[in-house]
């Protein structure tokens, strides 16, 4: 099942999409979920009724909404740097021995159609596609066997990354929290729709160009691995996410560097997940 959350005029809903056509549950059961967030947390109890809808619920055509990212205010987003061995070895690092962890402020979250704002005080804004893993239950301390019980969902995502701010300091936050930076989308797809995560093509692309090109099953570290190690640390709740990192063939890995510019269109994509496409435009 594909799970959205779009409007149709000012108000969010939340709706399943089938091709081209988009299924509203907000209007066929108003009180079934205050938004993304409750309908995952309470899946277990509003699933069978969400299925029910989507089979006869009020049909919208798709290109006649706005898609917006499907949790629209995440808990938090914590994402995986250096986890695939080509992109390793274009940024100049070592294999890590242990998972390098860093956050993206909610803030940065954007909708998967919707511009990238190049800012002002960076001329080295870069783009990275991603497995995005959406948290399910959840929970603290999860093994990695009972990884994938607590995952609701994926999504593809894009993991913007100011690389002048990102290697200023010892610390990525800043680099890679920058407000439009964390789109993802565009719909979540359901875990047993998706079935094994590290089956999936991933790509992308700017103006056309293809720029990277691998499959999830590259990882170093895959997600069970990834969900059972920061579980350790915090608690994973509903709705947060996670971007499992990238590939190789992100610009600042070209010879000069290859970042983005004003009016660049960026296309990010994995399979059976869908696509992101954003045009960049410069902060004014």
């Amino acid at each position: 099942m594909k799970i959205a959350t779009f409007t149709s005029g000012e108000a969010s809903e939340i709706g399943v999409v089938d091709g081209d056509i988009i299924v509203s549950v907000s209007r066929a059961a108003p009180r079934l979920a205050t938004g993304m967030i409750d309908l995952i947390a309470r899946w277990s109890e509003v699933e069978g009724e969400v299925r029910r809808i989507a089979q006869s619920g009020p049909k919208l055509r798709l290109d006649n909404v706005r898609l917006m990212a499907p949790v629209p205010r995440p808990g938090k987003i914590m994402a995986l740097g250096l986890n695939y061995a080509d992109h390793i070895k274009e940024s100049g690092h070592e294999m890590p021995a242990k998972q390098v962890w860093f956050c993206k402020q909610v803030t940065a979250v954007n909708g998967p159609y919707d511009p990238i704002v190049l800012p002002k005080v960076s001329d080295a804004v870069d783009y990275e596609v991603e497995l995005v893993a959406v948290v399910g239950k959840g929970g603290r301390y999860i093994p990695k066997d009972q990884a994938s019980a607590a995952l609701f969902g994926f999504c593809c995502g894009n993991d913007v990354s100011a690389r002048d701010w990102q290697i200023a300091t010892s610390q990525w936050v800043l680099g890679k929290s920058f407000d439009t930076h964390a789109p993802f989308g565009p719909w979540i797809t359901t875990s047993d729709e998706v079935g094994d995560p590290h089956t999936l093509g991933i790509r992308s692309f700017v103006n056309g160009e293809k720029r990277q090109d691998s499959n999830t099953s590259n990882f170093v570290f895959n997600v069970w691995d990834q969900v059972e190690y920061v579980s350790k640390v915090m608690t994973l709740e509903p709705g947060d996410l996670i971007f499992t990192g990238t590939p190789a063939g992100v610009g600042m890995g070209f010879k000069p560097p290859k970042y983005l510019k004003d009016g660049d269109t960026v296309r990010v994509e994995l399979d059976r997940l869908g696509h992101l496409e954003a045009v960049c435009l410069s902060e004014v």
